[in-house]
């Protein structure tokens, strides 16, 4: 029983790290590509506001989704590593410092899940305000 359960910490530790981790690198990947876009972009080759609108939010909402979703993520992977450790005490191993370490390493994943979800918000909110300037800019025709 206790090679399934070391099993399962490992399937759930670097499941769960591994998605947030995953997510981290699409949200970075979307954050630089849209900057390079915004950066490229001449709004005045758009003659529709809803065709602009369209290409200055392209993947803002992958971005939110993530940062939305990310803690929910680590929060899951909290629930279930601490779920194992209650697993391993009822098989008998009740060793206090064991399972204080258990229970300290079931909270990374709730870290790594907050600090990925701070970044895309970060990001999602950075990339916003510049899709709203250039979209004033297009209305105004300052450029």
């Amino acid at each position: 029983m206790d090679m399934n359960i070391e099993t399962l910490k490992h399937t759930v530790d670097y499941g769960v790290i591994g998605l947030l981790v995953f997510m981290s690198f699409i949200a970075v990947w979307f954050f630089i590509e849209r900057i390079i876009f915004y950066k490229k972009i001449n709004i005045k080759n758009y003659t529709n506001k809803k065709h602009l609108d369209v290409a200055l939010t392209k993947h803002l909402t992958i971005i939110g989704t993530i940062a939305s979703n990310s803690p929910y993520i680590g929060l899951l992977g909290t629930v279930l590593a601490i779920m194992l450790t209650f697993m391993t005490m009822s098989n008998g191993d009740i060793e206090a410092a064991k399972i204080m370490a258990s229970l300290a390493l079931a909270l990374k994943a709730t870290a790594v899940g907050l600090v990925v979800a701070i970044i895309s918000m970060v990001f999602y909110n950075i990339l916003s305000r510049y899709a709203e300037v250039l979209e004033s800019l297009y209305e105004t025709e300052e450029i």
